[in-house]
């Protein structure tokens, strides 16, 4: 019998049988892992099996290559916090989408499982939308697609950076990129080393530019961006 302890947050609930699911996680030393869940049903099970939630995790399964299942109890529940508030439980729900989708199951992602935590109690604030977009270029990073919006990819005035390369994900300065500005991405000046206000509509930007890089770099062999991002996209742009 295999068998291992740990805390995961709740990435995705998949109905399985009557009164059973396959419960996503990411964990903090296992990674993303899936395991059958039964009673789901129930109020407690309800309760517990929210995306985002933190849960203690049992998990146990005659050989270790096998889905096995899941014993769960409920840690933390950061949902709670957005009742009345759709737009940051939107973006709770897309980055676990997004962690779901994208990440290899099992392969571990210590600095993500703590990264996502950070970012629920971010989206308690009142900058929640600009540290959501910074948590998605945190994520790309962790994936190995490593956006450098710091210096100027043709040699420009680093405080001058307007466009982003959608070739390399390197920054460009305006007079650097004004020749090929119609094939060049926007870069929102809160990402910018000149900084900038951080209002919706440099979120929005933020947000455009990022789902080139997710569509184009993540998600390009995979099924597409996942749907609770897309809808937060679409809801932040209302």
């Amino acid at each position: 019998m295999e068998r291992w302890q740990d805390q995961g947050i709740v990435l995705s609930v998949r109905p399985h049988g009557e009164n059973g699911a396959v419960v996503s996680l990411l964990t903090e030393h296992h990674g993303r892992h899936a395991g059958y869940v039964r009673g789901v049903h129930s109020t407690k099970g309800r309760g517990t099996l929210e995306p985002g939630n933190l849960v203690d995790v049992d998990w146990q399964s005659r050989v270790a290559d096998q889905l096995g299942s899941f014993t769960l109890e409920l840690s933390k529940n950061p949902t709670a916090h957005f009742i009345s508030e759709p737009l940051p439980l939107s973006a709770l729900q897309s980055a676990c989408a997004l962690c779901d989708a994208a990440l290899p199951e099992r392969e571990g992602h210590p600095g993500l499982f703590y990264g996502l935590q950070s970012l629920f109690e971010a989206l308690r604030g009142d900058v929640w939308a600009p540290a959501y977009v910074m948590w998605e270029i945190a994520f790309l990073r962790e994936l190995g697609f490593s956006l450098d919006l710091s210096k100027c990819a043709g040699g420009g005035d680093p405080m001058d950076l307007i466009y982003v390369s959608p070739k390399t994900g390197r920054a460009v300065s305006e007079a650097a990129g004004r020749i090929y500005k119609e094939k060049l991405l926007g870069l929102p000046g809160f990402l910018s080393p000149a900084g900038g206000s951080g209002d919706d509509a440099e979120v929005w930007q933020g947000l455009r530019l990022i789902s080139y890089f997710l569509e184009h770099w993540v998600f390009v062999h995979l099924k597409g961006i996942p749907e609770p991002r897309l809808r937060f996209e679409a809801r932040f742009a209302k």
